[in-house]
This record gives structure tokens, C-alpha cells and sequence, in this order.
């Protein structure tokens, strides 16, 4: 296994470390009702993608899974 001739300066660390740090999540409000949510995914308070409904969601969609069960 290849080891390092000399060790490397606090600087170069620091270099290669800058990458590491998380960041914070993109939050966008939700066309349909106002809410964040993050970009390109389905909003879940109202269940609208990309102006179309493809969850439903509130009250009617508790009732459909009682019934269902």
C-alpha cells in the first residue's frame, strides 16, 4: 500500500475539506396552496404536481382508505 512521502500542509486539508459541509435544502412554495416543498417533487399538504393532482389528499382520501380496509 503507497504511503505519503511528506505530510501534507494544514492548508491542503482545509482545501480538500471546504467540499464536506452539508447545505441547506432548496424550499420552494407549492404553486397550488403556498406550502414548501422541495423543487421537482410532489407537494405533500395537497398532493399537486406539476399543476395536476396525482394524490389525493384531506379528508376524502382518509374516508377512501376506511372504506377500503
Amino acid at each position: 500500500m503507497a504511503l505519503p512521502k511528506r505530510r501534507h500542509s494544514r492548508q491542503r486539508q482545509a482545501k480538500r475539506r471546504t467540499h464536506d459541509r452539508l447545505k441547506a435544502i432548496t424550499l420552494v412554495p407549492c404553486p397550488q396552496c403556498g406550502a414548501l416543498k422541495r423543487p421537482h417533487r410532489l407537494c405533500v399538504s395537497c398532493g399537486y404536481y406539476a399543476g395536476k393532482q396525482v394524490k389525493a389528499m384531506g379528508e376524502g382520501a382518509k374516508k377512501e382508505k376506511e372504506v377500503k380496509a
